[in-house]
């Protein structure tokens, strides 16, 4: 059986159901925002208690990152997620989020063969091409700049 590309396309929106763009994107930016606002919460609660700039931010990044760990150990982040889309996608929180869930999927298989083979499978990517391309621009701006 052969089908045009109109045909596909005429199939295609017919099962699809409808987009809701107009509810999750407002709905995703609340959430991120959110998010973003709780970490800068942390950071100014620390700064206050006289950490200078790094020190707070390196442990504004631990909280973050921790805290969506356990979420996401506990379930929570999934249902977080559900309705929040992808304001969750906040980087730190987002990363921490795609390196336990395939570790806590895995589990069952041993610390070795399940977890640890696991863990990256989701983040690895972006850790070997966020790492590639700092390199790449790192070498850029020494020759060049």
């Amino acid at each position: 059986m052969s089908i045009t590309n109109q045909q596909y396309d005429q199939m295609v929106k017919s099962t699809s159901p409808p987009s809701k763009s107009f509810k999750n994107i407002p709905i995703a930016f609340l959430v991120g925002g959110v998010i973003c606002t709780i970490g800068q919460v942390i950071l100014k609660v620390f700064e206050r208690y006289n950490f200078d700039k790094v020190s707070a931010s390196t442990w504004v990044s631990i909280i973050l990152i921790l805290t969506s760990a356990v979420l996401t150990g506990f379930g929570l982040y999934e249902k977080l997620a559900k309705h929040a889309g992808a304001g969750t996608l906040v980087p730190i929180t987002g990363f921490a989020n795609s390196v336990v869930s395939p570790a806590l999927e895995c589990k069952t298989e041993g610390f070795v063969l399940g977890v640890g083979a696991k863990i990256f499978t989701i983040a690895g990517p972006v850790i070997l091409y966020g790492v590639a391309a700092s390199i790449i621009y790192g070498l850029i701006y020494y020759l060049f700049l």
